[in-house]
C-alpha cells in the first residue's frame, strides 16, 4: 500500500553528526541528518567518495577534528573495535562520543517526529534478506503502510517518516546491532545462529549476545520471534522465556509455536498454507523463513487468512534461489547471497542433483560443514581465492571437481558437465565473500546471469 508520508521535520536541529564511510549507508544517512537540520561533517578513506560527498554540498573532514559531537554514524563494514579499530574510530570513543548504527538514528528521528510507527527487526546469520522483504510484502498484502530497510537496503535513515498506522521493517546486522543504544523493536526475530564475522566480534559466544541485543528494551506489550532450529538459536528462546516479552518458537522442520513439516506452515489453528505452492520459498530454511515473517506479521495485527495468499505470491528476491534461466534443460540458479556454508548448506538442500559453483574468500571453517549434503555434487567448479582450500576438503569426501578460478570458466564448464553428466541445475552458492574478483555478492550473481544469458544467446538449440 502507498500511503502519504509527510516530509521529516527538523529533529536534529543543534544536533552535530560526524558520518564515517560514504558507500551506499553511509552518503544517504548524511543526506538524511542534514534533512533533518543537523549539522554534518562527513569522511571516507577514499577519495572519490569524499568528491562525490562534496559535490552533494556536504562538509568534509576528519570525524575527531569535529567538535562537540552528537554521535558518529559508522558504516556497518567499519569496526570500532575489533579486529582493529578505525583510527577515527577509535578517537571517537576516547573522546566518550556515542557511535551508532543509522538505524538508531532512524529510531530517535522517528519518536522526535511524534510518530508512533512500530518498528519490526530481523536478525539471523541467514535468511535476514529474504525475511525482510517477505514480512514488508505480507504487511503490504494486508494494506498497511511499510518501509523496509536496513542491511537490505535502502540506508535506515534513507526511510519515509511514517505515522502512527506505519510499519518499519529493518534487515538487522551484527554490526548494524551492536551499534544501537535506545531502540526498541515490536516485534523482532532471531532466525538462527552459526558461526560468521568472528574476526569483528571475537567469539561465537559474543557474536551471539550482539545478535540477541534485537530483543533488548522489549516489553510484555512486544513479541520475540526465535527460531529453534540450531542449538545456539534454541539457548536464545530459553532465555526470552524467563522474561516477560511474549515468546514466538518458530521452526522450519519440527513442532513449535508457528512451524512447517511436509511443506505445511502451521500453528496451534491448523494449516497456514501449503509452502509447497510458494515457487519463491524452497526447502526448509525457506519454511522457516515463512515461519518468522508470518509470526511478525500476525504479531502487529495482519489477520491469519491473510497470511497464506501472501507467502504463495511472494516473487522472491534476487540472488536468493534464483533461477536465471533454462538451457537444453538445465536450470541455472543463482544463489550469490549463499556467503558462508550454513547459507550454501540451505541452497544444496533445495535441489537433488547439482553441478555447484563456489569459491571466493572463505569464511571460518571453509566448508567441512557440507559433509552431508556433498552426495548431492556430480561435480563442484571451483574459484578464487578459496580454491584450493576447497579442493581439500572435496577430495576427502571423494567429490568430483575442478579449479577453474573465474566464474567466466565456471558457467562454461558447467553447462558442458551438465550436459554430459544429465545433471538438471548449475548451483552458484559460493559459501564465501566475493570480495576477491567482485565488488560484492550482487556484483557476483549479476555476473553470473550475465554469463548465462550470453550462454543461451549462443546456443542455437537452447531455451529461448
Amino acid at each position: 500500500m502507498t500511503a502519504h508520508n509527510p516530509a521529516w521535520p527538523a529533529v536534529f536541529a543543534g544536533d552535530v553528526f560526524a558520518v564515517l564511510g560514504l558507500g551506499r549507508n553511509g552518503l544517504p544517512a548524511a543526506l538524511a541528518l542534514r534533512s533533518m537540520g543537523a549539522v554534518v561533517t562527513v569522511w571516507d578513506d577514499q577519495p572519490e567518495a569524499r568528491a562525490a560527498a562534496a559535490r552533494e554540498g556536504l562538509r568534509v573532514a576528519l570525524p575527531a577534528h569535529t567538535a562537540s559531537l552528537t554521535a558518529l554514524i559508522l558504516s556497518p563494514g567499519i569496526p570500532h573495535r575489533l579486529p582493529k579499530p578505525h583510527p577515527q574510530a577509535a578517537l571517537i570513543l576516547a573522546r566518550g562520543v556515542p557511535i551508532w548504527s543509522d538505524a538508531e538514528a532512524l529510531f530517535i528521528a522517528a519518536r522526535r517526529a511524534g510518530s508512533e510507527a512500530k518498528f519490526l527487526g530481523i536478525t539471523g546469520t541467514n535468511g535476514k534478506s529474504t525475511t525482510t522483504a517477505l514480512t514488508a510484502h505480507i504487511l503490504q498484502r494486508a494494506g498497511m503502510s511499510v518501509a523496509a530497510g536496513g542491511n537490505l537496503g535502502p540506508a535506515a535513515l534513507a526511510l519515509p517518516l511514517l505515522d502512527k498506522t506505519g510499519f518499519y521493517v529493518l534487515e538487522m546486522s551484527s554490526y548494524m546491532l551492536e551499534r544501537i543504544a535506545t531502540m526498541r523493536f515490536n516485534a523482532a526475530v532471531m532466525l538462527n545462529l552459526s558461526p560468521d564475522h568472528l574476526d569483528r566480534h571475537g567469539s561465537f559466544a559474543e557474536y551471539a549476545i550482539v545478535k540477541a541485543g534485537i530483543f533488548a528494551r522489549q516489553t510484555q506489550a512486544d513479541t520475540a520471534v526465535v527460531g529453534v532450529d540450531d542449538p545456539a538459536s534454541e539457548l536464545i528462546a530459553t532465555q526470552m522465556a524467563s522474561r516477560p516479552v511474549p515468546l514466538v518458537r518458530i521452526s522450519g522442520e519440527r513442532v513449535a509455536d508457528l512451524y512447517a513439516q511436509n511443506k505445511v506452515l502451521q500453528d496451534q489453528h491448523g494449516a497456514l498454507a501449503d509452502l509447497g505452492m510458494a515457487r519463491a520459498l524452497p526447502g526448509t530454511h525457506n519454511a522457516q523463513n515463512a515461519a518468522a515473517a508470518s509470526a511478525l506479521a500476525m504479531a502487529v495485527g495482519v489477520p491469519r487468512t491473510m497470511i497464506g495468499p501472501a507467502l504463495l505470491d511472494f516473487p522472491g528476491l534476487p540472488h536468493r534461489q534464483a533461477l536465471i534461466r533454462e538451457i537444453d534443460g538445465i536450470s541455472f540458479i543463482n544463489d550469490s547471497k549463499a556467503t558462508n556454508a550454513d547459507a550454501t548448506a540451505r541452497a544444496l538442500a533445495c535441489h537433488e542433483r547439482v553441478i555447484w559453483i563456489a569459491g571466493g574468500v572463505a569464511k571460518s571453517g571453509g566448508i567441512t560443514s557440507l559433509a552431508p549434503y556433498l552426495p548431492r555434487v556430480a561435480h563442484a567448479l571451483l574459484i578464487g581465492q578459496a580454491s584450493a582450500d576447497f579442493a581439500t576438503t572435496l577430495a576427502a569426501n571423494g567429490v568430483a571437481h575442478s579449479v577453474v578460478d573465474t566464474l567466466d570458466r565456471a558457467v562454461e564448464s558447467a553447462f558442458a558437465l551438465a550436459r554430459a553428466q544429465n545433471v538438471p541445475i548449475v548451483l552458484l552458492a559460493p559459501a564465501c565473500a566475493s570480495f576477491d574478483q567482485f565488488a560484492n555478492y550482487e556484483a557476483r550473481g549479476e555476473r553470473f546471469a550475465a554469463l548465462v544469458q550470453q550462454l543461451a544467446e549462443h546456443r542455437t538449440g537452447g531455451a529461448a
